[in-house]
């Protein structure tokens, strides 16, 4: 394998890394910029209130240039792609807004309140499919790329068109409805298994839930309970106790909550799969039969949506899909919007591959540079976030230990303060520390907009404030950063005409382990590779749940989990239990080493620090910290040697942008344009508001995103008047794109890479 290391050599990159674009080309967004309009709005002065022949001549090039905007408009939402990645994305869209929006003929008096609102809708899709550099379907395929030292620059490998695979994939909570339905049948009763609640300790006939005495059961109870491993089923236990109604048992043990007795589908990127395999072993023909019927139904409905091509094919699947799940389940076939509910509230959803690839060369390796002393400063970040909340820990454990023998799941439950309470108070306090660390170092003067930076100045400075022992638990070793690359044309990169744009820096994970990611490379077993290079041992990762929030979902789970790995099941058992290495949190025991660390022991004997049972949540506690600056009203764009670290940034109050009250069309534009020039913005920029689900692009050339962007001020100030937007430059703009199809189209990209600490700079488990 490849060994990229960044200077100082703790640090080393993947060899492989994702290739992350939209589905569209970065140009589309700048047919919406009217030649010459933005030139014309800004030959009246600020302060003037337009008037007389000079303003009615702009109002009228203004009207025609709406209206050659929502040709351009309707010419986007008839593009067949378009309209299925629409599809895709809000199915009712496209018969409650892009149909009579396409029905329409613009004209500048036709252009009232609702179809302006249909521009804006047909706009704000435009911007997401063309440049943001999300991972979704064809309109956002995840493509791959390598290092090769043989390579100037970038260079990149087009294929054929612009997806090289697909496949549509069911939401688990699809398949967890239809085995809900499918185990509610009596006669598959028998076949199910079984298993005890993770955190339910059985020590011969007495059972231990956390928090509550232990209570001695008879022997009947105590046998059954000692069975339920999710294995064996309700038939074979009962075969094994032949004088003990063992179904009157589970029923109690059940509404105890002691154990679990349904059809369970371990979570996973083919959940069809799993719940295919369990109806094949079920030993009763005619039920087998019965439940294998829905379940192929639906399979049927699903390839017809796979083969769909075009927007109106893939309605009608969807549509036929949805009809059949309803009348299998009588479960709504979409699920209503919530915060806690997982981004996948369909019944499927598409993942792709790019057709093209990349190859990165020496020219970006060295420019990546002053990646080195963010990582490592990150590194600092995470390690004292897990010795904050292990040192609360330890006086809950020593607690525990002064009463008795301390297993995992009590240790759990009682740490659950400290996950809940203190430790989102010290991430807080660790973050304004990692803050003014970083001030120190770039020390950015008051009121500048460029900072730049040598990286022999940052470096020295960032081991001084950052030095020592990084990482914290085993996950931390990794980070992933986004990367754009700032060019013209990928030759320019050769060149040495480029920059490097730091976009986020995702801690304490291996985001190229998700199933997303995983599941769309053309060979799996490489990334596995990689991941045994890491890891030549085994490693304790907890169970998850299948979903919670927009955080955690089928596609993000991460699928890099080997045989070797240990799994531990705290709350909830999402595993295969027939998969080895995979136990309870009751029946693993929490002891105190002599160096006073705290480690778990597993019923094998293998022996882990305890932090990394901690893991998921000290990752979700990490991954919004690293800002290297506070959150001020205005930041600059702060570059080391060639590598952008901090875009320019305003913090705005939605109130303070006056032009979004403007009711004129043409006068809020005028005025938008001064606004934009009085704060400082660039044309381009992403716009982050609370009262949107997500950032947006903005063009100030644009009419139509202009009143995209007073709309969404105006939604804030009306929901929140002390509600402020966070405004970021774009960069690299829509012009600076290197990545191309096979027809010469460019697109926006970002490259995601993987960087790995070496185990010498970590703290062991």
């Amino acid at each position: 394998m490849t060994d990229i290391r960044l200077p100082g050599g703790r640090w080393r990159l993947w060899e492989q890394f994702a290739l992350r674009g939209p589905g569209f080309p970065a140009g589309g967004v700048l047919r919406l910029a009217p030649p010459g309009l933005a030139a014309a709005a800004d030959k009246f002065s600020h302060g003037e209130r337009p008037a007389g022949e000079r303003w009615d001549d702009f109002a009228r090039l203004y009207a025609d240039a709406a209206v050659e905007t929502s040709h351009a408009l309707q010419d986007i939402a008839r593009d067949p792609a378009f309209r299925e990645a629409v599809a895709w994305q809000n199915r009712p869209v496209l018969d409650s807004g892009i149909k009579p929006f396409l029905n329409w003929t613009p004209t500048a008096a036709g252009r009232t309140s609702m179809p302006r609102q249909r521009e804006e809708l047909v706009a704000h899709y435009w911007q997401r499919f063309c440049v943001k550099n999300d991972t979704i379907g064809f309109f956002g395929p995840v493509g791959w790329g390598r290092w090769d030292p043989h390579t100037d620059g970038v260079e990149v490998d087009t294929g054929r068109g612009l997806v090289a695979g697909f496949e549509v994939y069911w939401a688990g909570w699809a398949v967890d409805a239809l085995a809900a339905t499918i185990g509610a049948d009596p006669a598959l009763r028998e076949w199910t298994a079984p298993r005890r609640v993770p955190f339910v300790r059985l020590d011969g006939a007495r059972v231990t839930v956390p928090g509550r005495p232990p209570r001695t059961v008879d022997e009947d109870t105590a046998a059954v309970l000692a069975r339920c491993d999710g294995v064996r089923t309700a038939r074979e236990i009962a075969a094994a106790l032949p004088r003990t109604d063992v179904p009157a048992v589970l029923e109690d043990l059940v509404a105890r909550r002691w154990a679990v007795w349904r059809l369970e589908v371990p979570a996973g990127t083919h959940p069809d799969r799993s719940l295919r395999a369990w109806l094949e072993r079920v030993g009763d023909t005619e039920a087998r039969r019965r439940a294998l019927d829905a379940l192929e139904a639906l399979e049927r409905r699903r390839a017809r949506v796979r083969d769909a091509r075009g927007a109106d094919a893939l309605v009608t699947a969807l549509t036929e899909l949805e009809e059949e799940f309803t009348a299998l389940t009588e479960t709504a076939a979409v699920r209503e919007k919530s915060a806690g509910t997982a981004p996948c509230r369909a019944l499927v959803y598409s993942d792709c591959r790019r057709a093209a690839t990349t190859r990165l060369g020496p020219a970006v390796r060295d420019a990546l540079a002053p990646l080195e002393p963010l990582l490592t400063s990150a590194g600092w970040l995470t390690a004292r976030l897990a010795d904050a909340v292990m040192a609360r820990a330890k006086q809950v454990y020593r607690g525990l230990a002064a009463q008795g023998p301390v297993d995992l799941a009590a240790f759990w439950f009682a740490c659950m303060p400290v996950l809940h309470g203190d430790a989102p108070a010290a991430a807080a306090e660790i973050q304004r520390d990692f803050q003014e660390r970083w001030r120190e170092i770039l020390a950015p003067p008051a009121g500048a907009r460029r900072v730049r930076l040598q990286l022999e100045d940052v470096a020295g400075l960032v081991r001084e404030r950052f030095g020592g022992p990084g990482g914290g638990w085993t996950a931390a070793r990794y980070i992933s950063p986004d990367i754009m690359i700032a060019a013209d044309e990928a030759e320019a990169v050769a060149r040495g005409d480029f920059e490097l744009v730091l976009g986020e820096l995702h801690l304490a994970a291996n985001t190229l382990g998700a199933s997303l990611f995983v599941h769309q490379h053309p060979d799996p077993g490489e990334l596995t590779a990689l991941t045994d290079r890491d890891h030549p041992g085994p490693r304790l990762m907890p169970l998850l749940p299948k979903e919670h929030r927009s955080r955690l979902s089928a596609r993000i789970r991460h699928a890099l989990v080997r045989p070797r790995d240990h799994q531990v099941a705290l709350l909830d058992f999402t595993a295969d239990p027939a998969r080895p290495r995979t136990v309870n949190s009751a029946d693993v025991a929490v002891r105190e080493r002599d160096d006073g660390e705290l480690a778990v022991v597993l019923p094998d004997g293998a022996e882990f620090a305890a932090v990394d049972v901690f893991s998921h949540v000290l990752t979700t506690l990490a991954m919004d910290l690293f800002r290297v600056l506070p959150e001020t009203a205005h930041s600059p764009r702060i570059t080391v040697d060639r590598l952008v670290v901090a875009r320019e940034t305003w913090r705005i109050p939605a109130g303070a942008a006056d032009f979004a009250a403007e009711k004129d069309e043409a006068r809020r534009f005028v005025r938008a344009r001064h606004w934009r020039e009085e704060t400082g913005l660039p044309r381009f920029v992403f716009v982050a508001s609370p009262a949107e689900p997500r950032p947006f692009y903005v063009d100030f050339d644009s009419p139509v995103y202009v009143n995209v962007l007073a709309k969404a001020l105006r939604r804030l100030a009306r929901k929140d008047p002390d509600g402020q937007v966070v405004v970021t430059e774009m960069l690299p703009t829509p012009e600076q794109t290197w990545l191309t199809d096979d027809e010469g189209r460019s697109y926006t990209s970002e490259l995601r890479f993987v960087a790995v600490a070496d185990t010498g700079n970590t703290k062991k488990g």
